[in-house]
Parts: structure tokens; C-alpha cells; sequence
């Protein structure tokens, strides 16, 4: 059986969409799935947290992308990285990935080299989570192509929700070509209830977003930065605290829609 593919996606940064790839992954993994983590963001945020430096990666995910297919089995054993996180293993990104747009030049079907990149290894896992880059490019078009599900982080601020139009209008305009539409669902994140912008914000996108926004909220934790500083995830330091048990009702919410 191949593995559900969940790409994590938002153009605006500092929504908490590393923080979701990273603990949705965990959380997962806690349930006795297997997890491919994918940093597909050239920022290598992921990668970073995991304590894997470019100066040390002899392959990333940029040489998949450029690779011949009949090389993608012989490569990704190369590139993947075992339990690299706790329960997790993962796919180094690199900054290289910004220069893909150039580097595939007249590549034929270059918008699904990752879908058909990843049927060598789907069998070996039950999900593979990509942490996408904050931006439209082929490297998004690329996940939103492979994915099952694309998961969209909102953080609960009026400028976060402004800047989903961009992304809407990229689904729009694949949904249209595509022969099936891509499903997607919100998550709310950074919401603090004391604050009485969060809570509108919050109550205006389950008016606007109904069914496809999740029922978990993800509240703030200054947990996530300490995991960050540490290079683990938050179950690592506290599997009680306030955001891991978020992410546990997330990853519940996940394994239901199938």
C-alpha cells in the first residue's frame, strides 16, 4: 500500500508551517506510522532542525529533481536520512532548490517529477509529509501535484488571512487542468484566546472555511521554540504540554480521512 502524501503549505512565512510538517510528522509517528519527512522549503528549516548542515549533505532532495527517473531508486537511500528525528526519517533540503526553476529548463512534465519521484519509496512508509516553501514556484506545484492532502497553516491574524488569496488562486488555477481537485484543509495555529483579534479572526474563518478548516486549533507554546533550540520535537520535552496534545487531535483528525 503506498503512503499518503500530506504537503504543508502556506506562501506567507511564520505561519507555523515547519512547526506543523515537524509535529504533525511526530505525532504520527506516535501512532505507530511510518514517516518520510520531505524539506522541500530552500531555506532547509527542517533540515536545520534536525541538525543536518549543508556543508555536511553530500545529496539532498535538489539531485531527485535533476536526477534521470530511472535513477530515483539508486538515489533516495542516498538522500534519506534515518530517524533523523525521533520516529522520522527525512529528506534534506538545500538552498539549491531556489535555482530549480532555472535548473530544469525544457524538462518535460517538470510539475510531477516529484509524484513519480516518489512511487520508488511510497510503499515504505504510511505518510510522507512535505514541508513546502513559502513562496509559488514549481517546487510548490510540484507538492500540490504529488499531494493527497495539502494542509494550510493559518496563523490566526488578520494579515495571515490576507495573504491566502495568492494560494487559493494557485489551487484555482490547477483544479482546472488537474483530473481530480486537490483536497486541502486549514489549521488554525498561533492562536491565543486571550487576545480578542485572535478569537475574531478564528470565529471569521469558520464562518468563511466551514468543512475545510480542521477542528483542532493549534494554541501558542513557547514549547516549539525550545524544541527548535534543542533539535527534537515537542513530545521530546513535554508529550502533556498544551501544543503536543494539539497536534495528537490533528494527527487524529488526519488518519479519520481515510
Amino acid at each position: 500500500m503506498s503512503a499518503k502524501i500530506l504537503a504543508v503549505a502556506n506562501q506567507k512565512g511564520g505561519v507555523g508551517k515547519t512547526t506543523t510538517s515537524l509535529t504533525l510528522g511526530s505525532a504520527l509517528s506516535r501512532k505507530g506510522k511510518r514517516i518520510l519527512l520531505l524539506d522541500l522549503d530552500p531555506h532547509a528549516c527542517a533540515t536545520l532542525h534536525a541538525r543536518i548542515y549543508p556543508e555536511e549533505l553530500t545529496a539532498s532532495l535538489h539531485d531527485i529533481f535533476l536526477a534521470e527517473d530511472a535513477a530515483w531508486p539508486s538515489l533516495w537511500p542516498t538522500i534519506i536520512r534515518p530517524n533523523a528525528l525521533q520516529g522520522m526519517d527525512l529528506a534534506p533540503g538545500s538552498i539549491r532548490l531556489s535555482e530549480l526553476e532555472v535548473d530544469f529548463g525544457e524538462r518535460k512534465s517538470k510539475g510531477s517529477v516529484l509524484a513519480r519521484s516518489l512511487q520508488c519509496i511510497s510503499g515504505h512508509y504510511d505518510f510522507v509529509v512535505l514541508d513546502c516553501p513559502p513562496h509559488v514556484g514549481i517546487l510548490l506545484i510540484n507538492a500540490l501535484l504529488a499531494a493527497d492532502l495539502l494542509i494550510i497553516p493559518i496563523q490566526t491574524d488578520f494579515l495571515a488571512l490576507h495573504g491566502l488569496k495568492l494560494l487559493f488562486d494557485t489551487l484555482h488555477t490547477l483544479n482546472k487542468v488537474l483530473p481530480r481537485p486537490i483536497r486541502y484543509r486549514a489549521v488554525p495555529t498561533m492562536y491565543d484566546k486571550r487576545a480578542k483579534a485572535c478569537t475574531r479572526v478564528l470565529e471569521l474563518m469558520q464562518r468563511k472555511m466551514g468543512h475545510a478548516l480542521f477542528s483542532t486549533i493549534i494554541g501558542v507554546d513557547t514549547r516549539f521554540r525550545e524544541a527548535s533550540a534543542l533539535g527534537c520535537t515537542v513530545y521530546d520535552i513535554d508529550a502533556h504540554s498544551r501544543g503536543a496534545l494539539c497536534y495528537d487531535a490533528l494527527a487524529e483528525e488526519v488518519l479519520r480521512l481515510w
